[in-house]
């Protein structure tokens, strides 16, 4: 069995991505990592070339700054990476530059990747997600975080009419319109891109909102406060447990201080209500999900 790690980033220093410690949360489960850099205004690429690893493979690429509309240049640039790993790896495993997974989950991770690679109606695997916000020590619990998405799909070796792509923004996969059929990784994934110092936070958010938005939106941004308010939550929960090692020393490095009121909730009734409901059974009424468990 084979996987190939693949991911995609620009700016990376400017916006302050962990991608570092991405990637070096999943080498020790991959034969291969190919890292798509796109042409950055800063060090990104120095950066990833620091990484001392002979499974990395660096390509270079342009993004089309012009593919705003839904982060269009992101699914783009996802699938221009899938389509530069090893054609004889049986696992495409995906992440983020703000992403980071924590090395208990690595035996559960290649041991579902063993246990579906035969069988190919499983088309990829699905991670839990914990969502930090503000510092390190606070996670989004609330409907507006996703709680699972898609970050191992299967390579396939032969081509189908309708490949398996990038979603979106790159959230997820798909195949065209179609939901995948997956099976849960039993791992989970740590979200640290609303894990800055406030100014940063905010010149990370303009940055980056130009994927999303046409210029003259762009610029409105542009213009607002040098300055993110973390006090606008609907709900978040203090994260009672340990961080990815890879992660110790720019958790150590912190220097910015942020205080949230957790029993603070801010619910339209309707959302309150579902809110309630699922801290209590456990079950996120109307969920959307971007795949089918099978």
């Amino acid at each position: 069995m084979k996987i190939s790690g693949f991911t995609i980033i620009r700016n990376a220093v400017i916006n302050d991505y962990p991608i570092v410690e991405a990637i070096i949360s999943i080498l020790p489960v991959v034969d291969e990592m190919l890292v798509s850099v796109g042409v950055s205004e800063d060090g990104t690429l120095d950066l990833i070339k620091s990484i001392p690893s002979d499974k990395i493979r660096i390509v270079e690429s342009e993004w089309d700054m012009s593919l705003r509309a839904g982060g269009k240049v992101l699914a783009v640039e996802t699938d221009k990476a899938l389509q530069q790993i090893s054609p004889d790896s049986d696992w495409a495993f995906y992440i983020q530059g703000d992403e980071v997974v924590h090395e208990k989950y690595h035996p559960a991770i290649l041991e579902s990747c063993k246990k579906y690679v035969n069988s190919p109606e499983v088309e990829g695997l699905v991670f839990d997600y914990l969502h930090f916000y503000g510092t390190y020590d606070y996670v989004g619990d609330s409907r507006k975080w996703y709680r699972r998405e898609i970050r191992i799909i299967r390579n396939e070796k032969q081509p189908k009419e309708t490949p398996i792509t990038a979603f979106r923004d790159a959230q997820g996969f798909r195949r065209g319109r179609t939901k995948l059929n997956v099976k849960h990784s039993g791992a989970a994934v740590y979200h640290y891109g609303w894990v800055k110092s406030p100014v940063q936070m905010k010149t990370k958010m303009k940055n980056v909102s130009r994927f999303w938005n046409e210029d003259n939106e762009w610029e409105k941004i542009l213009q607002s406060e040098d300055f993110f308010n973390y006090e606008e939550f609907d709900s978040i929960r203090v994260f009672d447990g340990t961080h990815p090692a890879v992660m110790r020393k720019r958790i150590e490095s912190q220097t910015w201080k942020v205080d949230l009121d957790i029993s603070k909730k801010k619910f339209r009734l309707k959302d309150a209500l579902l809110y309630w409901y699922e801290k209590r059974t456990g079950r996120r009424l109307f969920e959307f999900r971007n795949y089918r468990f099978l």
